[in-house]
This record gives structure tokens, sequence and C-alpha cells, in this order.
């Protein structure tokens, strides 16, 4: 008599565990609902050392900066740059930067305008410890990583 009711209840319990487990990551998802996902601008929160590298497509000037810039999680930013155009230093030491403002999507894809001007788009990467971007316009990529 156990052996049958051990018997039926495993014929009834298996089969809804496993499809617990498999609609479980799913349903997380779903919970999530349209427009919504795992970045915000609060993703980038904090100091950010930047690589800058590319070619200005008019002169064909080769640009190499390094930049710090600090996010505040809230869309604004402000950097500090050292800057060498065409293998000349711009400024004997780092520079103040024009504040700058971004936006991150829920999908993690990015844009923003850096040092007052600069447009660009950039995907934010790992938990927003790092992005990855293009300054539109020009021939010039940029990554950043988290600082602190």
């Amino acid at each position: 008599m156990k052996n049958n009711w051990m018997y039926n209840v495993l014929t009834v319990a298996l089969p809804m565990m496993l499809l617990c487990v498999v609609l479980a990551p799913g349903a997380s998802a779903a919970a999530e609902g349209p427009g919504t996902g795992p970045c915000s601008n609060r993703s980038l929160f904090g100091d950010y050392g930047m690589q800058v590298e590319g070619t200005f497509l008019g002169s064909n000037w080769p640009l190499r900066t390094i930049v710090m810039v600090h996010f505040d999680g809230r869309g604004n930013s402000t950097s500090q740059s050292y800057v060498v155009l065409n293998g000349t230093p711009l400024t004997a030491d780092w520079r103040e930067d024009d504040p700058g403002t971004y936006t991150v999507n829920s999908n993690c894809t990015a844009s923003g305008i850096f040092n007052g001007v600069i447009a660009a788009d950039f995907v934010v990467v790992n938990s927003g410890k790092e992005f990855r971007g293009v300054v539109d316009g020009d021939a010039i990529t940029f990554v950043g990583s988290r600082v602190n």
C-alpha cells in the first residue's frame, strides 16, 4: 500500500517540479515586463577611467586621450582629460572638461554628450562596471572601467 501511495505522489509531483524548474527563468523575465530591463542611468555611478582612441576623419589626425569621468547616476557627468592630438599634447597637464549628460536605456544601450559637445553612443557592460562606445561622426572609439 505504501508503495502505491509513493508511486502516485511521484507520478504527479515529479512532472510538476520539472515544469516549475523549466518555467521559472521565463517567469522572472516576464515579471520585468515590457520596457524594463537590467540597466538605467543608475547603472553608471562613480568614477571611471576611460581610454579614447581614433582618427579625426577630415584631418586624418590620430587622437589618444585618457579621461577620468564621474557619472552621478542621474544622467550627468563631469570629467578631466589628457589629450594627445596628432602626436602633440593639447595641454601640459590634465584639463577640466565641460559637463556632460547621458541616458542609459533599459537594454543597456546608451547615448551621451561628453565635454559639452561630443556626441557618442555606447553600451554598458559587466553590470555597470564597464562601457564601450563610439563617437558620432568620427573614427573614434572608447572604453571605460569603474575606478571605485
